[in-house]
């Protein structure tokens, strides 16, 4: 077990460094130039000396080689160097967003999962009857309603309910606050975020938590252990369930991976100031600084989500060894 987390964990090294050389070579193949975005900015001319000593600056024109290994000794000390369009630092800009990514890819992980594997095993084991029909269509209707629809409607919603209460609409506060600060005002601006993705992440979820039951369902060692007179309940939860969860884990870790720095819409749907909306802008602005670290944010994640998932397949299924 040891063995193969430290070989996993020695993986992560050469895996950083192949993702470090692409994002590289595929933000230099960009077209455009960052030092003529900042200072034609205000629709002027601009002095090409001035571009010049912008590149000397941003460390631009030194070879291709050095400005690589530069970035990948950031990668492993966590230094990503300045922002080349704000001109502050990388790690103040992430760390400034990254908590409320990460707070609602938590917050609709928890929801999904409270949703999904309930209703899915509901679902199997109750086929084709009307409880199965009503889960099946809240699933595909989750997978086909597009996030920045249902977040819309979500607010409009809220908006309604509210005035018919109160007699005034009642709008979620868009400045973060820490919910070790203030716990009321932070979940109420995270929460209509987190049910619109974790309405979705629970569909699929929910699909894949289904189907892998009903699969499991018809293994023998099933069949063995109602013949031997085990209740239902304990056959479904300790036999059943566990093993139909393996391929869910899957799901879920690689979707919480995708929710950091896959929240673009959503993230503009609720006016957040989250990873994705800072991807967004550094794409926008050119910043090859910024963009690097963040793509590299997301690798890490799921490099790492990747491992966690490994690890639970042991705790879910007795029958995995790692050698």
């Amino acid at each position: 077990m040891y063995q193969y987390v430290a070989k996993r964990v020695l993986l992560v090294i050469p895996t950083l460094i192949g993702a470090a050389a692409l994002v590289f070579i595929l933000m230099r193949l960009i077209p455009g130039d960052i030092c003529v975005v900042r200072l034609g900015s205000g629709g002027g001319s601009f002095d090409p000396r001035a571009v010049a000593q912008c590149h000397q600056d941003l460390g631009l024109n030194s070879p291709l080689i050095v400005q690589f290994l530069d970035f990948v000794w950031g990668v492993f000390t966590f230094d990503y160097g300045i922002s080349m369009w704000s001109g502050k630092p990388v790690s103040i800009e992430i760390l400034t967003r990254l908590p409320i990514s990460l707070e609602i890819a938590l917050l609709a992980t928890v929801i999904a999962i409270l949703i999904a594997v309930p209703l899915g095993t509901i679902s199997a084991l109750k086929q084709n009857t009307w409880l199965d029909v009503v889960v099946r269509t809240l699933a595909i209707g989750g997978i086909a309603t597009p996030s920045f629809w249902l977040g819309i409607i979500s607010i409009l919603f809220v908006l309604d309910l509210s005035n018919a209460i109160t007699g005034r609409p009642w709008m979620p506060p868009i400045d973060y606050v820490p919910i070790w600060q203030d716990p009321i005002r932070n979940l109420s601006m995270a929460f209509l975020p987190a049910i619109t993705v974790g309405y979705r992440y629970a569909a699929v979820s929910m699909r894949m938590t289904r189907s892998a039951m009903l699969e499991v369902l018809r293994e023998d060692y099933i069949r063995t252990a109602r013949a031997k007179g085990l209740i239902e309940k304990l056959v479904i939860n300790r036999h059943a369930l566990k093993n139909a969860l393996l391929p869910v884990v899957t799901v879920i870790g690689i979707e919480f991976a995708f929710l950091i720095g896959g929240l673009v819409v959503t993230e503009q749907v609720f006016n957040l100031n989250g990873i994705g909306r800072l991807f967004v802008q550094a794409v926008q602005n050119q910043d090859y600084t910024l963009t690097q670290a963040l793509v590299m944010l997301t690798v890490v994640i799921f490099v790492f989500s990747n491992l966690i998932v490994d690890l639970c397949y042991a705790w879910l299924d007795p029958r995995i060894r790692f050698a």
